[in-house]
């Protein structure tokens, strides 16, 4: 099976490999991802994001995933000093740097609860996969027909937060001013939930956010500096030199 739909502001493409895998699962996975960009959404007004954030709901009455989701954001706060936050000063409660991992990792629990064995779930470049093995590419962070690696996936998740797609669109909480101390930064680790996560948490933190996330158990990562400079953990399992020419 494969199938992709535009979902939570960009594309997600499923491929199962199992030939007895049900089509209504695929249909579960994709309601399950429009049912999260209804409740988390920024950007719709009648989202319980938005709703909580003008103060129209009891904060101690929460649904449990909007509980969940913004434990998640304070657990990565703390761990970054205020470097990553969902709640930057000035700005609309926006935890989306948070959910669209936490609720992709959630998707691909519903494909292995419905059967599937060999799989691969593309979230706007972020991924997580079973059943492998997969080849998963990342991109040089300047030349957008060129990978700098090729990251072999069997059971786990890859995630990269960059400057190429989005321009400086992650900001250091601590000072409300976009971090640039990195090009591009790559995680791999167990769950999307943790490979997303780390991924933007340790970009806002900027080179600091390299020998962070190195520090935390089960990730590995690859990051290009501003000067250009290749940083990766010795278990990074990525095929390729690694190099990366200005």
């Amino acid at each position: 099976m494969r199938r992709v739909e535009h979902v939570m502001g960009f594309p997600v493409s499923l491929r199962v490999d199992d030939e007895d895998f049900p089509a209504a699962a695929a249909d579960g996975l994709f309601a399950w991802l429009r049912e999260v960009d209804a409740r988390f959404s920024p950007f719709r007004e009648d989202s319980e994001v938005c709703r909580l954030d003008r103060g129209e709901l009891d904060p101690d009455r929460l649904s449990p995933h909007l509980t969940e989701v913004l434990g998640l954001g304070e657990r990565y706060r703390t761990a970054t000093g205020g470097a990553f936050d969902v709640r930057l000063p000035g700005r609309r409660l926006d935890p989306c740097a948070v959910v669209k991992g936490w609720s992709v990792q959630k998707g691909a629990e519903l494909l292995r609860a419905a059967g599937a064995r060999r799989f691969c779930l593309n979230a706007g470049g972020d991924v997580v996969a079973a059943g492998g093995p997969w080849r998963v590419g990342v991109r040089h962070p300047e030349h957008a027909g060129r990978l700098c690696a090729v990251v072999p996936l069997t059971d786990g998740a890859v995630a990269t937060s960059a400057r190429y797609a989005r321009g400086d669109h992650i900001l250091d909480g601590r000072t409300g001013r976009p971090s640039t101390g990195l090009l591009s930064l790559t995680v791999t680790a167990p769950t999307l939930t943790e490979a997303d996560a780390v991924a933007t948490a340790a970009f806002a933190l900027g080179a600091d956010g390299v020998p962070w996330a190195a520090a935390l158990p089960g990730c590995e990562l690859f990051a290009v500096t501003a000067d250009r400079r290749v940083l990766r953990t010795p278990g990074f399992p990525a095929d390729g030199s690694g190099q990366v020419a200005a």
